[in-house]
């Protein structure tokens, strides 16, 4: 999606897993992005110095490149916003277990409950 071939992302420092993939749209952008900034700032020498190839940079970028020391890019993840509410009488009453177990059972004998109600809907039109 970046436009970075398989073969070619392990020779310019980026990682490959096939294994992997993308649960998310956002995630998948936000990737590409990533992968396409990282991809205009990299400057790539050539193997000989007289011969050059598809791919590497222009012999001004090579003149002026210098070494990065330390992290490169790292990835700051988005903290998720939290809304803070004050705690009604509702909330504080509200028995979270009890509802899913009444919902639990509610959901096993649904079908049961429909045939009963079939059953005596037939026999009130008798």
């Amino acid at each position: 999606a970046a436009g970075i071939p398989k073969k070619l992302a392990p020779t310019i420092g980026v990682s490959v897993d096939h294994r992997r993939k993308n649960r998310s749209l956002e995630g998948l952008q936000s990737n590409v992005q990533r992968l396409k900034t990282y991809k205009a700032k990299l400057v790539v020498f050539p193997r000989r110095a007289r011969k050059f190839k598809a791919g590497d940079s222009a012999p001004e970028e090579l003149a002026t490149a210098t070494q990065v020391q330390g992290p490169y890019m790292p990835i700051a993840p988005e903290r998720p916003t939290v809304e803070l509410v004050k705690v009604t009488q509702d909330m504080k009453s509200f028995k979270a277990y009890d509802k899913l177990r009444i919902e639990r059972v509610n959901e096993r004998h649904f079908g049961a409950r429909m045939k009963k109600a079939a059953e005596a809907e037939k026999e009130e039109k008798k």
